[in-house]
């Protein structure tokens, strides 16, 4: 899953993408280099984010998917918190929500069920403008997966199929370094949901904290990261950096079907 970030505050890409046409070249790009898909969001959620109003998150993501969707044959997410914003993105041609507070605003849960397509439900502690301040947990990966399997209970009783949903842990969203840690080693818990587990990894600053690189120099550790949540049970992994990720998943993949008998 590519990211495509038509915000001027995400905290890797911010102002990069945010004409028709920048974003419209970045989404080529990213499908020539071998992007599944391409996740849309106007409303950046990282640590300290503010929120965007309705109004303006439609300005920015609408077009963009319009645009993609007459030009590029790759299914769109759009990644929105926001029932308005679903709506019109899916009429707009975008065939998967991802929705990082795993529609647990007003009215997103009933929209999302109408609306008839995949949804990713993402675990936060707390809320983007607060998340990082003092996140806690008895026991970090029990407490997400519960949340998680709740959030599905809940989904399944609105009326969306089992088959439609996806789960995310929410790396760095409301954890430590440690919770993040400890979460991807034991990421095969949550895979247990035995619904596909989509990872977001990329450039965050656990891998900053982990090897002492800045923003712009963490690829090495999030293709190893990336790798690491695939063998623990990840069939989607979200990045900036598609053509490396993709190039390093494959080798992984070939050595995997060689090892296997016959």
């Amino acid at each position: 899953m590519g990211i495509l970030n038509v915000t001027p505050d995400s905290f890797s890409d911010g102002g990069d993408f945010i004409c028709v046409d920048s974003a419209l070249s970045r989404a080529a790009q990213m499908v020539d280099e071998g992007a599944a898909i391409v996740d849309v969001g106007g409303e950046s959620t990282r640590p300290g984010a503010a929120p965007v109003g309705i109004d303006d998150e439609l300005k920015r993501v609408v077009p963009v998917i319009e645009a993609i969707t007459k030009r590029l044959a790759v299914p769109i997410s759009v990644d929105t918190s926001k029932p308005e914003v679903m709506r019109e993105a899916v009429a707009a041609g975008a065939g998967l929500i991802n929705d990082v507070r795993a529609l647990r605003a007003p009215n997103a849960l009933a929209t999302a069920a109408d609306l008839g397509v995949p949804v990713c439900l993402m675990h936060m502690q707390g809320q983007p403008r607060d998340m990082q301040e003092a996140p806690r947990y008895g026991n970090c990966v029990a407490e997400v997966a519960a949340f998680l399997r709740a959030r599905m209970q809940a989904c399944i009783g609105a009326g969306i199929d089992r088959s439609r949903l996806l789960v995310d842990p929410g790396f760095g969203f409301g954890k430590t370094l440690q919770h993040n840690l400890t979460l991807l080693a034991r990421l095969d818990a949550v895979a247990a949901l035995d619904v596909p587990v989509l990872v977001g990894l990329s450039r965050k600053s656990m891998l900053g904290a982990v090897t002492g690189r800045s923003l712009n120099e963490r690829l090495g550790a999030g293709i190893a990261a990336a790798m690491l949540a695939v063998q623990r049970g990840a069939r989607l992994v979200r990045v900036h950096d598609v053509a490396a990720t993709v190039d390093a998943l494959s080798m992984a993949a070939a050595v995997a079907a060689a090892s296997e008998p016959g």
